[in-house]
């Protein structure tokens, strides 16, 4: 069945930084897991490039608002590659495939009724280009709730969406669907604000210029936020059945709709739980399974700021991949991130400590005792197994569904610990059987090898089920042990036990070198 993730399509008034690498790292270990299980996965990720923000920033910078963009659309592209991201596709929304599918969902929307011209009376919050009633407004004591700057008065005639009539809809599907926000936090965060009433929104600004034009009426351009969420289903061309935009592209990509996953931050949560699914209800599209809105990096307690000197920006990050290394920092990513309710504390000695204990420790040094054993007692050639694989294969088959279920539920944490916990129980294993005394006994030389072939084979699934996470490492991994990836096409036949023939060579490899951690 094909399967579909999504990140949110990142801002260009500004340059790459933590929480982009990590939401799109995110996004990129569950699409590497789901093609690993033989899944047909579409990985998209992109760029929003309207509004006033990339208006007033380029005027800012003497340059025009596409040439803003272009250059941080360049740079985010930039940043995949360096980051070895595996997206299917890079959607910006100055491209013509984008704007003209807008502007066929927004006429849609206009001749069915769901839209309105209105004029707005209440409070604007400039930073994330929200609007706010004057209730919800003096809730948040006219400050935005995400900058802390205050809000800005704001009188306008715009084109409304007549979210409130989405209001019952709403109710009973997230009723129906309980796991629809992920994590739970965040879903009952969305239930109190819905319990308060929907009102309609605004979707065309006129007091800029830069943005999609509205069809039928090129006095107002449609507002930023409706122009963005459109992305997930223009990259598929659900926009363009009939394939005259950008032809193939919806007899391609159509299967990839309704996506398994939206990953995005918290501050954009009522804009993916409600506004989204109330467009596509009004569409009469399939909504997505689930928006998983994770929380926010700090750095040592404190909230990330510029000013203060904390901020993990892109330059630090590659910074971390020189000392490090590119995996070492999407394992932090994907198991230490606040991918649940929690806000994650990026700490330089923290990163350090879970790179010794976890890569170092357990990923590098199991692999390395056993392949250098077997390299020493029996010539670097896989033994043979007697025992045919005694309570190994049991164990093994326990991680790899204890994987899959993790991998299905985003649990990222959860998924990276079945493999873990799997080298963890081989080292216990060793230093039980203790193989090295056991090969000053020849007569104990059957006994040696099914120890030493069943360690051998529980490393080789582990790696397996590692890879989603270290790519670069288990490809390395791959080739010690005389199994590269593509060698054994299956999922199911990578994972199963005894894929690691007897005589079979082996390399000893050394997978994470021991550093330095810097001096405070």
């Amino acid at each position: 069945m094909p399967a579909c993730i999504t990140t949110p399509i990142y801002y260009v008034n500004d340059r790459p930084h933590i929480g982009h690498a990590y939401t799109t790292t995110v996004c990129d270990v569950w699409a590497r897991a789901m093609r690993l299980r033989g899944e047909d996965v579409f990985f998209l990720t992109g760029t929003d490039e309207h509004g006033v923000k990339v208006e007033k920033s380029a005027a800012a910078k003497g340059v025009t608002p596409q040439a803003l963009a272009d250059e941080n659309a360049a740079e985010f592209r930039r940043v995949l590659q360096v980051f070895g991201l595996s997206n299917d596709d890079f959607i910006r929304t100055t491209e013509p495939r984008h704007e003209r599918q807008v502007q066929r969902f927004v006429k849609r929307l206009l001749d069915s009724g769901a839209v309105y011209l209105g004029t707005f009376e209440g409070w604007y919050d400039e930073g994330q280009e929200e609007y706010y009633t004057e209730t919800k407004a003096k809730e948040l004591d006219y400050k935005s709730p995400i900058s802390g700057k205050p809000l800005a008065r704001a009188t306008e005639q715009n084109y409304y969406f007549r979210l409130s009539a989405f209001q019952e809809r709403l109710e009973r599907f997230f009723a129906e669907h309980p796991g629809f926000v992920q994590p739970d936090a965040r879903r009952n965060e969305v239930l109190g604000r819905l319990r308060d009433g929907l009102q309609d929104v605004p979707m065309t600004r006129t007091n800029f210029t830069w943005g999609i034009p509205f069809p039928g009426d090129e006095k107002h351009v449609i507002y930023v936020w409706i122009d963005a969420l459109f992305n997930y289903v223009t990259a598929l061309g659900m926009g363009d059945p009939d394939g005259s935009i950008a032809p193939g592209l919806h007899a391609q990509r159509a299967k990839y709709w309704p996506a398994q996953y939206h990953v995005i931050g918290k501050e954009i949560l009522w804009f993916h739980a409600v506004i989204w699914p109330a467009l596509l209800m009004a569409l009469e599209l399939p909504l997505p399974r689930c928006i998983h809105a994770h929380s926010f990096w700090i750095a040592d307690g404190q909230k990330m700021s510029k000013s203060m000197g904390n901020f993990v920006d892109l330059p630090t990050i590659e910074g971390y991949f020189a000392k490090y290394g590119l995996d070492a920092w999407r394992w932090y990513m994907a198991t230490q991130g606040p991918l649940q309710a929690s806000d994650s504390d990026f700490r330089a000695q923290h990163f350090h400590d879970t790179y010794t204990s976890e890569l170092v420790n357990v990923v590098g040094n199991c692999p390395s005792r056993v392949t250098a054993m077997i390299g020493k007692y029996f010539d670097g050639a896989m033994p043979e197994d007697a025992a045919r694989g005694g309570e190994w294969p049991a164990r093994c088959a326990q991680a790899v569904t204890a994987w899959t279920r993790a991998i299905d539920e985003l649990d990222l944490v959860a998924a990276a610990n079945a493999p873990m916990a799997l080298l963890r129980d081989v080292d216990a294993f060793i230093n039980r059987t203790e193989p090295f005394k056991v090969a000053k006994d020849p007569a104990r030389a059957g006994e040696l090898a099914s120890i030493l072939a069943q360690c051998a084979e529980a490393v080789r699934i582990a790696g397996v089920l590692l890879e989603p996470f270290l790519p670069g490492k288990m490809a390395e991994l791959d080739a010690a042990l005389g199994t590269p990836g593509g060698a054994v096409r299956t999922f199911s036949a990578r994972t199963v036990w005894g894929a690691l023939p007897p005589g079979t060579r082996l390399a000893k490899c050394a997978l994470f070198p021991r550093v330095e951690a810097a001096k405070a």
